[in-house]
């Protein structure tokens, strides 16, 4: 489905954001701060869909194709799901959750570390639908369940806002939450 290159790229930003690597911190008081949520928010809204990597039940990584809520204000995303679906276990296992954005040009990319919750509250899955999702979802009430993540810290690369990360250690700039 994807081609190699892309295959080894994803899989070496898996072992970084597994590893438990310090990146290079930007705080809200740096000048930076708002370039680099800007640069976040373009290369998202650049993309349909992301990468969901829950832990699975045999401890390792599970990544799926998701399509995601553009992050509010605060940065949480909401996704949809089924309720029966192997991430709701995982979710309730371990609630630590990543979404990976890759812009589609190539030119960076966005890592959301957070922490997810189930929600299956009527009104929240009514503001958070997508008329595309009836073929998935025939009964809203029962085969619906959303997913809200939680960020705790933010990882960007954006070539085209000049957001390079560390030039020695490859680390991206990232921003707690």
């Amino acid at each position: 489905m994807f081609p190699n290159k892309f295959k080894l790229f994803f899989i070496f930003f898996l072992i970084l954001i597994f590893s438990g690597s310090a990146f290079s911190q930007v705080s809200k008081k740096d000048s930076g701060y708002t370039n680099v949520i800007a640069a976040a928010r373009d290369i998202i809204s650049s993309v349909r869909f992301c990468g969901l990597v829950t832990t699975g039940n045999n401890g390792q990584p599970e990544v799926r194709t998701m399509d995601p809520f553009q992050p509010d204000k605060n940065f949480i995303v909401w996704l949809g799901t089924n309720p029966k679906s192997r991430k709701v276990n995982e979710i309730k296992n371990n609630p630590d959750v990543v979404l990976y954005y890759s812009d589609p040009a190539g030119n960076g990319y966005v890592v959301i570390h957070g922490n997810a919750e189930l929600i299956n509250d009527k009104k929240d899955k009514a503001n958070h639908w997508k008329e595309e999702w009836n073929r998935f979802y025939p009964d809203k009430n029962e085969s619906f369940l959303l997913i809200k993540v939680i960020p705790k810290k933010l990882d960007v690369i954006s070539y085209k806002k000049k957001i390079f990360g560390d030039p020695k250690t490859w680390r991206a700039e990232s921003i707690d939450f």
